[in-house]
């Protein structure tokens, strides 16, 4: 099995543009945002444990997680800027698990001051999912602090899991119901090379499908957490996306360290499952209101379920892919995901959310009577709010662009890999030779790259081709590259020390259709711009979007726009007449049913509902 090695975020400097402004603003302002709420709920002051009946602020069985990815965001956010400030929560909460962590080892609130005669009972109850992220903060807090403690008790804390579950075998379950302990513990390994935690992890994973599931379900059936068949006879996406991500994740993880080549064959089939049968142009997945994936083709916009995280754990899987099968598919997935289903789920501003994503908004059935409906149909919220009750999805995102630079590089011994286009500053090592790679480039604003090479004499470097650019231009040293691509990688020999590669995209705006068996996207089309998905707001184009029409022909111009952060797209378009409605229904032939010209305003998706309460499609008729 051929494996590559990921060029990890530490050793990658974001220095302009579209990612630096973000990051800003993830650091500026989104980490305090999400601090300030946690703290207002008693997420913090939960480390504690003085929380007793009649209190406000009960604990939930999730918090733990809340804090963890916040921590771990924290660690990304220090590791490139110290902040003193920040640290100090930090150690302060890590203090307050040191003194209040079991003698065993254990550590959850809930568990310990809420319902401490059902430790371990509830398979549902997130306690390994909590511990899965405990121990990610605590690899990350270490990685970047070099500040041993939290990782030391977390060491200790899955020691316990290891003897419960895996040796005693005393829990009255055996694998989580929420998948996340599998690659938190694989994670664990890595930092500290103690073999115990990658086989306490294949354990979890490969008991899933073994025992009869309706003694761990009150609510739902065995797919849901993944629980149908054993991992290796699983070929589809099933069940709650996150969860399932998360355990793809874990199955690609091990199929690295294991060279397990049938686990690799069935995170493959699973990707290519999702990606051709269960996702939206936007990256997301989870059509269901039960965060789930459905059957084939369920990808319907207005009710779209479309969960941040689920954005985030199809990006790490797809990333842990490309550890181990070099395809762009892979990336081209992460770059469709991180220019639009995972911005989405945040506000220009970095200060409130989406937990869902849909691709199409009309408010006013927010506001229909469901008294009399007991079968109402969800639909998601038409505003971002601040960090909600379920808070997993802002510090999922938070902890993400953080470390967006864990998926610009990979590497083999002879061979630099380019999966994502951002300004950025690299040194890393290969074997003995000090590599520099300086990516000068304002993408995706545009399609230019400049990539500047030092330290790779006698190497090759792969560039990714995107999947939406038809043509596209590659120099060396001012002299053009024409090699075909191979699994959408351009490979490139650098003859000396000192190399310049230029990349030139074709950028122009296409329409997209859909496959006919996306039947709520029948007769419609998506404005796409590079790797950016754009949509109708009708703060722009006036009410009833959905009866807006493209005119297939129509010239686009396109324009930076400084408030969105990127470039807004003009273009033409019709409309009827809604004038000349007076009755309900009438005849397609009637004289009154007349088009209108109108000039169309496309923003792109994850800018969205910035500007107040107002009706939105990505999904548009074409005529």
């Amino acid at each position: 099995m051929q494996k590559y090695i990921s060029v990890p975020y530490s050793r990658v400097n974001i220095t302009e543009g579209f990612w630096q402004r973000r990051q800003q603003v993830n650091s500026r302002k989104t980490v305090h945002a999400i601090y300030n709420r946690f703290l207002e709920t008693g997420r913090f002051d939960a480390f504690k444990f003085t929380w007793k009946p009649g209190d406000p602020n009960k604990p939930h069985f999730f918090w733990e997680s809340d804090v963890a990815k916040w921590i771990e965001a924290v660690a990304y956010i220090c590791h490139v800027k110290k902040d003193n400030e920040l640290m100090k929560i930090v150690d302060d909460i890590v203090d307050l698990i040191e003194k209040n962590q079991d003698e065993s080892g254990y550590f959850n609130v809930y568990f310990t001051i809420v319902e401490p005669e059902n430790r371990w009972k509830i398979r549902t109850a997130h306690e390994l999912y909590c511990a899965g992220h405990l121990i990610e903060a605590a690899v990350a807090y270490y990685e970047a602090t070099g500040k041993r403690k939290f990782l030391d008790l977390m060491c200790k804390y899955a020691d316990h899991i290891e003897k419960v579950f895996m040796k005693e075998k005393s829990a009255k379950f055996k694998t989580p119901g929420h998948e996340e302990i599998e690659l938190a513990l694989v994670r664990l390994y890595r930092v500290t090379g103690d073999r115990r935690y990658l086989e306490l992890s294949r354990y979890f994973v490969e008991e899933r499908g073994k025992d009869d599931p309706s003694q761990y379900y009150s609510y739902a059936n065995a797919k849901y957490s993944q629980d149908h068949l054993p991992v290796k006879e699983q070929n589809t996406a099933e069940g709650h996306a996150v969860r399932a991500t998360y355990l793809y994740c874990a199955m690609a993880d091990l199929a690295y360290e294991y060279n397990d080549e049938q686990l690799l064959n069935c995170c493959r089939n699973i990707f290519d499952d999702i990606v051709n049968k269960k996702m939206y142009i936007t990256g997301g997945i989870g059509s269901s209101y039960t965060e789930s994936f459905t059957i084939d083709y369920d990808l319907p916009n207005i009710t779209a379920y479309s969960e941040s995280c689920a954005a985030v754990g199809l990006s790490l899987f797809a990333g842990r892919m490309l550890n181990i099968d070099i395809d762009s598919c892979y990336s081209d997935v992460i770059e469709r995901i991180i220019y639009n289903v995972l911005l989405s789920g945040v506000s220009l501003d970095g200060e409130s959310f989406f937990y869902e994503n849909p691709l199409e908004v009309i408010p006013s059935l927010l506001t229909r009577d469901t008294s009399t409906n007991k079968q109402w149909i969800h639909f998601p919220a038409a505003q971002r709010s601040g960090v909600f009750a379920c808070s997993c999805c802002p510090p999922n995102i938070l902890r993400f662009i953080s470390s967006i630079g864990n998926f610009i590089y990979t590497h083999d011994d002879s061979t630099v890999f380019v999966h994502q286009y951002i300004a950025s500053d690299a040194n890393f090592e290969i074997r003995d030779k000090n590599i520099q790679i300086i990516q000068q480039t304002d993408y995706p604003n545009n399609g230019e790259i400049k990539l500047l090479i030092k330290g790779m004499e006698g190497m090759k470097l792969a560039v990714r081709i995107p999947y939406w650019c038809e043509s596209y231009n590659i120099e060396r040293d001012n002299v053009e590259i024409i090699n075909k691509p191979i699994k959408g990688y351009v490979y490139i020999d650098c003859t000396n020390n000192l190399t310049t590669i230029s990349i030139k995209f074709d950028m122009q705006p296409k329409l997209y259709e859909a496959s006919p068996k996306v039947q709520d996207n029948s007769g419609r089309v998506a404005l796409q711009r590079g790797p950016i998905v754009y949509c109708l707001e009708g703060i722009d184009n006036g009410e009833n979007v959905r009866d807006i029409a493209i005119d297939r022909n129509s010239n686009f111009t396109v324009k930076y726009d400084d408030y969105f952060g990127t470039c807004i797209i003009e273009a033409d378009g019709y409309r009827r007449d809604e004038s000349q409605y007076k009755i309900l229904y009438q005849p397609l032939d009637c004289a009154c049913n007349k088009k209108l010209n109108q000039k169309l305003k496309f923003i792109p998706y994850y800018a969205f509902a910035n500007r107040g309460e107002t009706e939105m499609i990505v999904w548009i008729l074409v005529d």
